[in-house]
């Protein structure tokens, strides 16, 4: 589709803000509501339910409600696989509204919403819909007069909480496995990028997910978000966001019932080149494509690029002729590759930091500007900064936006200290030929993945997670199923 045709679909395209709960669109309880802006061109789209504890208490009632009386998970397995598998089949296509609407919302390149976001979350969808009859439950190895079996049950009532870096991905993430475990569902979105959420919500309901099952509450965090969290009748929260709000929802799961918390929260992901690097020119392309690749707005990018000093120089000509093809362009343009920051007070955090750079003494080796003024929108050039000492704050905190930070080393032992020392442990990259030295760095990274000689692989079979300040628990594979089950232990007496 051209750019005069996603245009003209997103002047035309009807956006409904309203809550979904128990199996209807609903305004808040109160009549609240806020702007969505998008940050392509700072335009209102619409104005989205502000939701707040009124609010979840009726979701959470509606939610408790579908739980008890087993209406899903009551069903049989091959019935929730089904209709979980329809869920996938009807995202994929209703794939280019779903697109339109992550790109408005979000800023990011449609290109990549049609071939990333609405893909994989109909991947992760339909993966647990195709696991739900192949999880096995277990009879212990006891004496002959006993049978102790141990069985998986669903939580209860799940409180998912999102960010708005990927809406739907991270949405699938935490309802797919949730939903397959026969769980009843609240969605809180981000109050920054709502609306797919609300859509999928509409989608399910069509798929024959019953009423009450899966709800979403948009709103802000200290309304809605915090409401979830201290809510003695959820039972558990699968949360996404920063460290900082990760905190908060574990010290208000800790005032409520004890709910159990599961967290993947920030990253500062280092990525260490050594000069023995197999490809170069790969390496670099994973280095550049990475930490620009949505924005920056990844909890994973690797914004620490550690080279070493003998390649240093090669390096570095070689990344800085890559920087023109990541441009921001209009997002609504299938050749645009870097699209726009989610919001107003992302851009003036990221436009911060840049400029805490330059005062602290890194060297400013491309961008650093904000761009597209002109277009309304919230727009930031590729930035890359050598010369950073660890001490720096682009060194220490999570950006979310397009910075990339070099540093030098002579002594890889020197830069996986270094790498480590972060309160962070998400994800990290090494660059190298020797596969002894390729496993001794990944057992000395402590972080949740290490990839080798190459950055960012990605399937639903495999965990995500991280370790430290980065969360507990794992999205993804099979793993995720722990989190939104309970182990049963079942003695019978056979004498």
């Amino acid at each position: 589709m051209s750019t005069r045709l996603w245009h003209d679909r997103a002047t035309s395209i009807k956006i409904d803000g309203r809550a979904f709960i128990n199996g209807e669109r609903v305004n808040a309880v109160s009549g609240a509501t806020f702007d969505n802006i998008s940050p392509v061109n700072g335009r209102k789209l619409t104005q989205v339910a502000r939701c707040d504890t009124a609010d979840v208490n009726a979701a959470v009632i509606a939610a408790r409600a579908a739980f008890e009386d087993r209406r899903w998970a009551g069903k049989s397995p091959a019935e929730r696989k089904k209709i979980l598998l329809k869920f996938a089949e009807l995202l994929r296509s209703n794939g280019d509204e779903l697109a339109l609407l992550e790109t408005l919302d979000m800023g990011k390149p449609i290109k990549y919403s049609l071939s990333v976001d609405v893909p994989s979350s109909a991947r992760c969808i339909q993966w647990y819909a195709e696991a739900i009859d192949k999880v096995y439950d277990e009879i212990a190895p006891t004496n002959d007069d006993t049978l102790a079996l141990i069985t998986r049950e669903p939580v209860g009532v799940v409180a998912a909480i999102v960010p708005w870096n990927y809406p739907m991905i991270m949405a699938s993430w935490k309802i797919a496995p949730a939903l397959a475990m026969g769980n009843s569902v609240i969605l809180k979105p981000s109050e920054k990028s709502p609306l797919t959420a609300l859509r999928m919500a509409e989608i399910a309901l069509e798929a024959g997910v019953p009423a009450g099952v899966f709800n979403v509450l948009p709103g802000f965090g200290h309304e809605a978000g915090s409401a979830l969290a201290l809510h003695d009748d959820v039972d558990c929260i699968g949360f996404t966001g920063s460290t900082r709000i990760g905190k908060k929802i574990m010290e208000y799961a800790s005032q409520s019932n004890l709910k159990r918390v599961w967290t993947e929260l920030g990253g500062k992901s280092p990525n260490i080149v050594c000069a023995d690097c197999p490809d170069l020119d790969a390496a670099v392309a994973a280095a550049i494509g990475s930490i620009y690749f949505n924005q920056g707005e990844s909890c994973n990018a690797p914004s620490r690029l550690f080279i070493e000093a003998s390649i240093k120089d090669q390096f570095i000509e070689k990344a800085l002729a890559m920087i023109p093809s990541f441009e921001p362009g209009d997002p609504l343009n299938p050749a645009t590759v870097m699209g726009a920051i989610v919001d107003h007070i992302q851009l003036n955090s990221v436009m911060g930091f840049i400029e805490s750079g330059k005062s602290e003494g890194a060297r400013l080796l491309a961008g650093g500007n904000q761009v597209r003024v002109e277009s309304g929108g919230y727009f930031v050039e590729p930035t890359i900064f050598s010369e950073v000492s660890t001490s720096m704050r682009i060194a220490r905190e999570e950006i979310f936006g397009p910075v990339l930070s070099v540093f030098t080393f002579t002594d890889l032992d020197v830069a996986i200290r270094e790498a480590n020392a972060t309160s962070y442990g998400l994800q990290a990259g090494v660059w190298t030929s020797d596969i002894r030295k390729a496993h001794k760095a990944a057992r000395a990274l402590r972080v949740g993945t290490v990839h080798v000689n190459q950055y960012d692989s990605d399937d639903i079979t495999v965990p995500f997670g991280g370790y430290k300040q980065s969360g507990n628990g794992r999205d993804k594979s099979l793993h995720a199923l722990e989190k939104y089950t309970e182990l049963k232990t079942t003695w019978i007496n056979l004498a």
